[in-house]
């Protein structure tokens, strides 16, 4: 039997490595190789086409009973997972440190196991003393859960496996675990890969449904090899700012439901609660209108969400460069959008430093948002407020126009639902929508006169 050859593998994208560099060849990130103890290499090849036993293939057609989705007991959890959680899946869900990821888990935990149903909750970072002191001040205290402070996958798969399985298993988290079976700490990649394999064997074979909590790196990723999100049926985030009381759970990848689909909560003082209608929490709520400030219909899967983005011009009196902020959205596009308004338009926004920022601690990948960031810079530039009660959707090329977006029925619809009275966006947008006025732009040379046009 030969030596086992040393090979680094890289926790951004799970590249490998024959020695260790300060920079991953493949994706490019920083300090991201670390050791990885491979499988035994054997000198002699093996004949792998014989020797096991026969697979039993099935048709693809057979009728088989689908598993019945179990209800977390929060709606927006619910949502987020597309129906509720499936018999068997593995779910691994990521967030920053203090975000509320225990907490809501916590929570779901004590719902399942208020209905009947057996829940398993296994802390390696706390001791079950600390968990049950979070329960008492959440109210759920008296809930019939099965409450383990435990890191050793081997101990928590012979003690499940003396009964029958439970409806659900939480682990709290999948980087203190440690299997006897692998060489290194709790936490490198070989011990999170083999541990998350093992739990998840159970889970399939058993019908359990099993819930992995993931720590997160300094850019937001979730922690460990790339290839834990690939073994899991669903990789969820939990986002927010921790100084603000609003969270957002977001499903990155479902194998039995939509991506991109959000639930929304508050954090208050026994835990967190649901938000029904998300638009209200990033709208400023104001009885008059502010220069600067557009309403936007962003859509997160199924989801309208009515988002204020704010922007602020700032004149500058001396030759200083000036500076570009922007909080939740992406700066490219800032910069992309002040060249196509300068050059297009005419507008001058290099002698001014320009803030933007969207409201509520909200983030936006739409590209639909362009339009309305455009109607907040040029607002805020002429210091002159949009239509009253208007919302501002559609994708800005570099040409200036206003390209059209998906599911604009869908953004008009929810506006309207809030009391909005008129709607702008690009051309043959209208859905026909009789409680809302549909304007139609072409270019952003339109939206300029309409903000003129309204002073």
């Amino acid at each position: 039997m030969a030596k086992a050859k040393k090979r680094f593998v890289c926790t951004s994208c799970g590249s490998v490595s024959p020695r260790w560099q300060g920079q991953c060849p493949d994706c490019g990130e920083w300090n991201t190789l670390v050791e990885d103890v491979p499988a035994t290499v054997f000198s002699q090849k093996h004949d792998l086409s014989r020797g096991g036993r026969a697979v039993a293939f099935e048709p693809l057609n057979q009728p088989v009973a689908l598993p019945i989705r179990k209800s977390t007991g929060l709606a927006e959890f619910d949502r987020a997972l597309g129906g509720g959680l499936v018999p068997g899946s593995a779910v691994l869900m990521g967030g920053d440190p203090g975000i509320g990821k225990s907490t809501l888990l916590l929570q779901t935990a004590a719902t399942i196991a208020r209905g009947g149903n057996d829940v398993v909750y296994v802390s390696g970072e706390e001791a079950a003393g600390q968990v049950r002191l979070r329960a008492a001040r959440m109210g759920v205290a008296d809930s019939p859960i099965r409450l383990a402070s435990e890191t050793s996958v081997r101990d928590i798969l012979t003690t499940l496996g003396q009964g029958p399985a439970p409806a659900l298993l939480v682990i709290d988290s999948i980087q203190t675990m440690h299997s006897d079976t692998i060489e290194g700490a709790p936490g490198t990649v070989s011990q999170v890969r083999g541990c998350a394999l093992e739990l998840i064997r159970y889970a399939k074979e058993s019908g359990c449904a099993l819930v992995l909590v993931g720590h997160v790196t300094k850019d937001g990723t979730i922690a460990g090899p790339r290839v834990l999100e690939h073994m899991v049926d669903v990789v969820m985030s939990f986002e927010g700012e921790r100084s603000h009381q609003y969270r957002i759970l977001r499903a990155l990848k479902n194998r039995f439901g939509a991506v991109d689909e959000i639930g929304v909560f508050a954090m208050a003082a026994e835990g967190l609660e649901e938000v029904a209608n998300p638009s209200l929490l990033f709208l400023s709520g104001r009885e008059a209108p502010l220069a600067g400030s557009a309403v936007f219909p962003a859509l997160e899967g199924t989801r309208p969400v009515l988002v204020e983005i704010q922007a602020l011009i700032v004149r500058l009196q001396s030759g200083a460069t000036p500076r570009r902020a922007v909080v939740g959205w992406d700066s490219g596009r800032l910069a992309m959008l002040l060249a196509v308004l300068e050059s297009r338009c005419g507008l001058n926004f290099s002698s001014a430093e320009v803030y933007l920022n969207i409201a509520g601690g909200y983030r936006l990948t739409d590209p639909a948002a362009d339009l309305a960031v455009a109607a907040a810079l040029v607002s805020a530039l002429a210091d002159k407020p949009l239509a009253d009660k208007s919302a501002w959707f559609g994708e800005v090329s570099l040409a200036g126009e206003i390209r059209p977006v998906a599911h604009a029925g869908l953004r008009l619809r929810e506006a309207a639902k809030l009391g909005f009275a008129t709607g702008f966006g690009p051309a043959g947008a209208d859905s026909g929508i009789k409680d809302i006025n549909y304007r139609s732009l072409g270019a952003l040379a339109n939206l300029v006169d309409q903000v003129m046009a309204n002073a």
